[in-house]
């Protein structure tokens, strides 16, 4: 058998709206990661001191789980198709309250809107389950983080020479423009979806007021006849969620206050992280199909811990390998929870079980935005990542103990 039959073989599961949605993130991906090395930096240079930061991610992390559940609940009821499209439109002209911001305010309230949008999360993720065959959803979800890492890492590039190039904040309008321009395209592309939901009725945005307290009843019922695994399995996700983000919100700043990386070398440390994904995402695909779910949870717990650890006391270098090692727990992680949720939970209740576990996960991102960004003015600027690194081991023993995987993998 040739190479070409061996990668057909491979890869034939990428069809219909998998492969559309594919696409549709290599375009978004091409200048997603773009805005991330300098975002902190073009707060701070908007006057966005203190706080700001914290507030920002706080009101990011709470639109997202005001829509939360009547996402998923109408990703459920009346079908995924047209919530993707029409929000990922939204999401791109939503960038353009970042590009022309002319102080911190404004990056507030397009992280608002833009959040609001987001309300389509949950009929993507479910729509990506519906598409894939139970064999292959470790490998589906790792090929997601594949296109992302692979799409994502000529972004830290340009950043930095548009940086160099033009200084902080021109170069961040610029990307924003950028993002602007790509997710529009994306949005224009996934207009070709099919509906995955047959027996959806038919839509209208007035039912998102109607149908939300029906949606909050009903995304709460589900975890009654979910199975207990995958209730630990979500406290698992909100644990590491909430950790991350007390991190994630300051450590462009830490790096550059506390440990004395340039402002100008940030941007660096994002190639081995983008670079990880890349090599090891279709291995870690594998070893999730082949091995099971649990072992790689495990092991991507242990290599956060790991990596939290190296971050908090690293130099150029060490950060480089810490934001490697982030890359490679992000993976395990990642793609073992998908594969193990959708072996729990049945189709027709993975829109709501989505849309709960992003309410209580955005929640607590944005109380950990707030709380590592007010830990790190505190005296001791190393406290968030003690944090994180603290809520690394209740996750690991509910990972050891508490989640089982089931004998037999639920259906597509």
């Amino acid at each position: 058998m040739g190479l070409w039959d061996v990668l057909r073989r491979e890869f034939s599961f990428i069809t219909g709206n998998y492969r559309i949605l594919v696409v549709s993130w290599m375009i978004m991906d091409l200048a997603m990661e773009m805005p991330a090395p300098n975002f902190q930096y073009y707060v701070e240079a908007l006057g966005g001191t203190g706080v700001a930061l914290g507030l920002i991610g706080l009101a990011n992390f709470l639109a997202m789980a005001a829509v939360a559940f009547p996402g998923g609940y109408l990703a459920d009821k009346y079908g995924r198709r047209w919530l993707i499209t029409t929000m990922t439109f939204g999401i791109a002209l939503s960038y353009l309250f970042f590009a022309f911001a002319p102080t911190w305010h404004f990056i507030l309230l397009g992280s608002i809107v833009s959040s609001l949008c987001l309300i389509y999360q949950p009929a993507l993720f479910a729509m990506v389950q519906d598409s894939l065959p139970p064999e292959r959803r470790g490998m589906g979800s790792s090929i997601i983080q594949l296109i992302h890492g692979t799409f994502n890492t000529p972004g830290p590039i340009i950043a930095g020479f548009l940086l160099l190039q033009f200084g902080l904040v021109m170069s961040m309008r610029i990307v924003y423009l950028t993002v602007t321009a790509l997710f529009l395209i994306a949005a224009v592309w996934r207009l070709r979806l099919k509906e995955t939901i047959t027996n959806g009725e038919p839509t209208r945005f007035r039912y998102f007021i109607s149908s939300y307290p029906k949606a909050i009843k009903e995304s709460f019922n589900v975890w009654k006849v979910v199975p207990r695994s995958m209730l630990w399995l979500f406290a698992v996700q909100t644990l590491v969620r909430f950790g991350l983000s007390i991190t994630n919100v300051i450590n462009a700043l830490y790096a550059r206050d506390v440990l004395g990386i340039p402002e100008e070398q940030w941007w660096l440390v994002f190639i081995p992280l983008l670079l990880t994904m890349i090599v090891a995402s279709i291995p870690i695909g594998k070893m999730v199909d082949k091995v099971g779910r649990k072992i790689p949870l495990v092991l991507g717990l242990f290599v956060l811990g790991a990596a939290t650890l190296i971050f908090v006391n690293g130099t150029l270098l060490t950060l480089m390998i810490a934001m490697a090692m982030f890359g490679f727990a992000h993976m395990l992680i990642m793609s073992s929870a998908t594969a193990l949720s959708a072996d729990l939970v049945h189709p027709v209740n993975r829109g709501k079980v989505v849309g709960f576990r992003n309410f209580v996960g955005y929640i607590a991102m944005g109380l950990g935005m707030l709380l590592g960004n007010y830990l790190y003015v505190s005296p001791v600027p190393q406290s968030p990542f003690y944090v994180t690194l603290g809520l690394v081991i209740p996750a690991f023993i509910i990972v050891l103990f508490l989640i089982h995987e089931p004998e037999k993998r639920v259906g597509a």
